[in-house]
């Protein structure tokens, strides 16, 4: 059984909708982050980083639980223990290429991009546009790969493009609203991925969970702690 820590942003995301396509059994956990949830201690010995999503293998690898923190990693471990999205073994390098693509480039990239406009206390013209700017070219480098593909790697739904979707699926908020056409592969690749039985399972985790929404002073100070730190 996976134990899933979940709260319904892209990260988490990723990871619910790999346990749907790949049909694996797991608990979900709800973590509050607004609520600071991911900072008590008994999160922080799940994952130290204190950030969702997170897993516990109940049944590990043979020596006993194991844990798994960064979607990325969890979305590599729980495809490499059952053996699904994978992709041909002689992918492997394209694999692991565009799944860090996603890891360092275009999530981190775009979560900046959001945070500058739309969550920082006061309006950096540099480093909206900054983020913006590097989230676009990230777009297009995913943009140009896609032409005349339907899947990231090879020719089979694979991990890489579970990590990708987790992302694409916010991409009006990270570039603006409707601005997803301007990448037209990308666009195209989205809709085909959106439309999977699998994706409309893995939204309905969400659905049933209630968490804190406001951006109040308590959220904001959960959510970017190191900005009250004092000098």
């Amino acid at each position: 059984m996976i134990r899933f820590y979940f709260h319904h942003t892209p990260n988490p995301m990723k990871v619910a909708l790999l346990l749907e396509e790949a049909a694996i059994s797991y608990e979900v956990v709800p973590v509050d982050t607004l609520k600071g949830e991911q900072h008590t201690p008994e999160f922080r010995a799940i994952n130290p980083n204190g950030k969702t999503p997170a897993i516990i293998d109940t049944e590990g690898l043979g020596k006993g639980p194991v844990r798994v923190f960064d979607s990325n990693a969890i979305l590599l471990y729980l495809a490499e223990k059952s053996g699904k999205l994978l992709g041909d073994p002689a992918d492997r390098g394209e694999l692991l290429s565009w799944l860090m693509f996603v890891a360092t480039g275009l999530g981190p990239y775009s979560g900046q991009s959001v945070h500058f406009r739309r969550a920082a206390p006061e309006q950096i013209p540099y480093a909206q546009n900054r983020y913006l700017r590097e989230a676009e070219r990230h777009y297009q480098v995913l943009d140009q790969h896609l032409e005349s593909r339907s899947f990231i790697v090879g020719d089979g739904f694979t991990i890489a493009d579970v990590a990708a979707w987790g992302w694409v699926d916010r991409s009006n908020f990270v570039l603006g609203e409707g601005r997803l056409a301007e990448f037209p592969n990308v666009a195209r690749w989205f809709a085909s991925v959106d439309g999977r039985p699998a994706v409309t399972r893995a939204r309905a985790i969400g659905k049933n969970l209630t968490f804190k929404r406001e951006m109040d002073e308590e959220a904001r100070r959960n959510l970017f702690p190191q900005n009250y730190v004092a000098a």
